[in-house]
């Protein structure tokens, strides 16, 4: 399988607020930008493997401010590693003002893909090769990321997390 660069995994998505997405507060519904990131996701899922691919976690969600009515909103996903048969997907969602264009940075999430056979079982997906700064370190820190979800899950024991440990020492 030949590696893919993160920047070939980009997606992106940009979405205007509408009354029917908000809550009584005129604010997104939090449920409706999960749907949104969950979406776009897959789709840099799929480009890294060109594969069905399934959500498998949410691992991560910021919620750092509400976004009102009317706003416009993009996200932007990447493949940040590829693991065995998972992927781990970065996105950054961003509120733009839509007098001056000025987009600042108000979510992230970090969600989880399964590439899958025909029959539903995983396989295997091709690795990643991090380019920039924050593809390195975003690449690097997902292994510590996903060791931390298998001592939660009790698939793996404390002693084994090497890349854990090293935090420690």
């Amino acid at each position: 399988m030949t590696p893919k660069k993160a920047i070939e995994t980009l997606a992106v998505s940009t979405k205007i607020v509408l009354p029917n997405d908000t809550n009584p507060h005129n604010n997104l519904f939090g449920g409706q930008l999960l749907a949104w990131m969950d979406a776009i996701a897959s789709v840099s899922a799929h480009r890294h493997c060109r594969r069905v691919v399934v959500t498998a976690a949410v691992n991560n969600v910021s919620f750092n401010q509400s976004i009102q009515q009317s706003s416009i909103v993009t996200i932007e996903s990447k493949v940040s590693r590829a693991f065995n048969s998972s992927m781990e997907i970065f996105i950054d969602v961003y509120i733009e003002d839509p007098i001056s264009g000025v987009k600042t940075k108000s979510h992230e999430a970090i969600y989880t893909f399964v590439a899958v056979d025909q029959n539903g079982g995983p396989i295997q997906v091709p690795e990643l090769i991090p380019e920039t700064k924050q593809e390195i370190e975003r690449y690097n820190s997902a292994l510590r990321r996903k060791q931390l979800s298998l001592i939660l899950a009790g698939k793996m024991k404390p002693s084994d997390a090497t890349e854990l440990k090293a935090l420690f020492v």
